[in-house]
């Protein structure tokens, strides 16, 4: 049976401690402590769990000398360091697994959101305006949608998109060979030509960074529709803003923001530079605080995901 202290730095669902108390480990909850106070606790330390409070760098690290496991609840590992936590043999686990189902259902709403032009026409009937010609849909089932990064999230959002009738297709930049009936594996480069709407779920790395720019927008051979409910750093919020006012991008919606702090928590819109303002204001433009991943369900799912990671580790 595995022993050893577990310190949770965000709150869990409660299956999590549980579960991980009846496998022998003593769970630690430590919800609002800082490393400072943690500092004696991080030497006997073997596992850590946590969202985003924390940024586990080197030094956060070193003061962890018998870590054996971090454990992070969500997808997004740009927090940890996790080349020096593996080379010092220590296992980063995240739960992809566990949201993807909240964020393949946000992104089809999005999606069929911008084609149904359902929140500027909610917004024109707030301001007692009925028109019903400039809010005319576009049909999912006429249009390709491409989908950038074919993981958890990505593969969830083409499974839903397999009963609206349109075709899918999908890039990848490090899988090959996952092309099926629902859909069908393609380069960037064809993606960018076929594409009537595109919806991106990668992760954040310094590869990642402004992914989405200009120049990659500007090769899209069609006006598209574009979603991000993946990171808010993949996409250079500017250039986005500029290829609505070209028309290059016909809509977007986004659930995420190059402008969040780490834990995604607190954001002062007013103070925001112009390109979020104008994205504020735009007809043609979706935006939700970082919720697509958020659901009342999705911490148990995290939960349930890591606690069987935890337990197939060799320790």
């Amino acid at each position: 049976m595995p022993t050893g202290l577990i310190i949770c730095l965000d709150k869990p669902h409660p299956y999590l401690p549980d579960q991980l108390t009846k496998a022998g480990y003593e769970v630690r909850a430590a919800y609002t402590e800082t490393f400072e106070s943690l500092r004696e606790d991080l030497q006997r330390v073997r596992g850590l769990i946590l969202r985003s409070r924390f940024t586990l760098d080197r030094a956060f690290l070193e003061a962890c000398p018998n870590l054996r496991f971090i454990a992070r609840m969500g997808i997004g590992l740009e927090h940890v360091d996790v080349a020096y936590a593996e080379s010092r043999g220590i296992a980063v686990l995240n739960s992809p697994e566990g949201s993807r189902d909240t964020v393949a259902e946000q992104t089809m709403g999005m999606m069929l959101g911008l084609l149904n032009h359902i929140n500027k026409a909610h917004q024109e009937i707030q301001q007692g305006i009925w028109d019903r010609k400039s809010n005319q849909s576009f049909e999912l089932r006429h249009r390709t949608v491409g989908i950038i990064g074919y993981g958890n999230i990505g593969s969830a959002v083409a499974q839903r998109l397999s009963g609206f009738g349109c075709r899918v297709i999908a890039y990848d930049k490090f899988k090959r060979g996952f092309g099926n009936d629902g859909v069908e594996e393609v380069s960037l480069a064809e993606l960018q030509k076929e594409a009537d709407i595109v919806t991106v779920h990668i992760p954040y790395d310094a590869d990642n960074h402004y992914f989405i720019d200009e120049k990659l927008l500007t090769g899209f051979a069609k006006p598209l529709y574009l979603l991000n409910t993946a990171r808010g750093l993949i996409l250079d919020t500017a250039a986005l803003v500029r290829q609505l006012q070209s028309g290059k991008v016909l809509g977007a919606a986004l659930d995420v923001l190059e402008y969040e702090e780490q834990a995604f928590n607190v954001l002062e819109l007013s103070t925001l530079p112009a390109p979020f303002q104008y994205l504020r204001q735009a007809s043609n433009v979706i935006l939700t605080p970082h919720t697509a991943g958020l659901s009342h369900e999705v911490m148990e799912a995290h939960a349930k995901v890591l606690v069987a990671k935890i337990e197939e580790l060799p320790i």
